[in-house]
């Protein structure tokens, strides 16, 4: 994979609690990683209906693994389309140099 086809900007984010001034925690994002990544969205292609285990998924993510940072279903990938919950991490033919994501859009509760 070339950095060609990794034309997304993506955040990778811990949801962590975080103390405000007067001492009540509020939900915060804490960026671990920016990183450049290949993005595919859900659409009706072979690929995606061999992916039916994951039917909630509505994109999948490619970029270059991160050292000392464990990608897992705990963190958030934001980018320019929206927020993305992680569903899924797998690493790319098993040789530690890219990591795979399936994900699903977090939908926003805002009208």
């Amino acid at each position: 994979m070339g950095l060609g086809k990794m034309k997304t900007f993506v955040d990778i984010i811990s949801v962590k609690p975080v103390k405000d001034g007067e001492g009540f925690t509020e939900k915060g994002d804490v960026i671990l990683a920016s990183v450049r990544a290949y993005k595919e969205d859900r659409h009706g292609s072979e690929k995606w209906a061999n992916r039916a285990a994951f039917s909630q998924a509505s994109a999948l993510f490619r970029f270059r693994r991160i050292p000392n940072l464990e990608v897992t279903t705990d963190l958030v990938l934001v980018c320019s389309d929206g927020r993305y919950n992680i569903i899924s991490v797998e690493d790319v033919k098993g040789r530690g140099m890219y990591i795979e994501v399936l994900a699903e859009k977090v939908k926003s509760s805002k009208a």
